[in-house]
């Protein structure tokens, strides 16, 4: 009877699901087809010759979006700013929220209030102050340009702290009693215990900046250091009629994104149910 009555609910998530995953069936599908393949009377998820009806894959789109339209380098490039932003960021706020958490010093809380009110400023208003620092720095039309201005996040250091005030003093006490320094206590205690919002961080953190246009879009002007997100938007504008390069281009920039989802699902779900946003 239970099952009868969770029936409608699971027909629903299928529908929801399939509404999610046939437009990227669709982008690898059609990323896989001859130009002449992909306008067709007769749709179709499969890279299917259109006279003969005969399996006809090809990879030509992604060697032309790699080896004229600059892919590959964008894709290096994203790839090498990931890399180098990523632990910068993680490790930054880390300590920046074990402190706001831990460690007591005049004003903490106020400065705390002060950080979260940030939040409410819209991005789109600090623009042009980013722009300028980052000219004042020598950073413009520089790769160091997408990853100084971004190695601090005020909500990644609010979702650490909130974890890390969910953790147990005691532990800092009896290491404390063992002679341990704080950042004996931060390496050793409090970054094992919380691996679990610590992947969540580091993964949302990735797709964040895998993906982002805006700040690359403003700072860069060499095509040579394009990221990814850049390059494709300079390809769909080139190739406008063509939509089996841009879906390759496509291709390329999502499934990185989509295969760290799927290796780490469980550890993103893991860190949302222990982080210490319940509290």
């Amino acid at each position: 009877m239970k099952n009868i009555r969770l029936a409608p609910i699971y027909i629903a998530l299928i529908v929801l699901a399939a509404i999610s995953v046939v437009p990227f069936i669709w982008m690898l599908s059609t990323s896989f087809k001859h130009g002449h393949d992909v306008y067709t009377k007769v749709p179709s998820l499969l890279p299917l010759d259109r006279k003969t009806g005969e399996w006809a894959p090809t990879l030509e789109n992604y060697e032309y979006v790699f080896d004229l339209r600059g892919l590959g380098t964008a894709f290096v490039n994203s790839v090498w700013v990931c890399l180098i932003l990523i632990p910068a960021k993680l490790l930054i706020d880390a300590l920046a929220a074990y402190s706001f958490a831990r460690i007591p010093f005049p004003g903490r809380d106020k400065l705390f209030v002060l950080m979260l009110g940030g939040m409410m400023v819209p991005t789109i208003t600090l623009l042009v102050p980013r722009v300028f620092v980052t000219q004042e720095l020598g950073l413009f039309d520089s790769q160091w340009g997408l990853i100084v201005p971004n190695i601090a996040s005020v909500l990644d250091i609010f979702l650490l702290r909130q974890f890390f005030m969910s953790l147990p003093g005691e532990l800092e006490e009896a290491a404390r009693i063992d002679g341990a320094g704080r950042m004996q206590i931060f390496w050793r205690i409090i970054v094992p215990l919380s691996k679990p919002v610590l992947s969540v961080v580091t993964i949302t953190s990735f797709i964040f900046h895998w993906n982002d246009l805006v700040w690359p879009l403003v700072v860069l002007n060499d095509p040579e250091k394009y990221t990814l997100p850049l390059a494709l938007q300079q390809l769909a504008t080139a190739e406008a009629g063509r939509s089996y390069y841009i879906m390759a281009g496509a291709a390329v920039a999502v499934i990185p994104v989509i295969a760290v989802l799927l290796i780490f699902q469980r550890r993103i779900l893991q860190g949302i149910a222990f982080s210490g946003l319940k509290s």
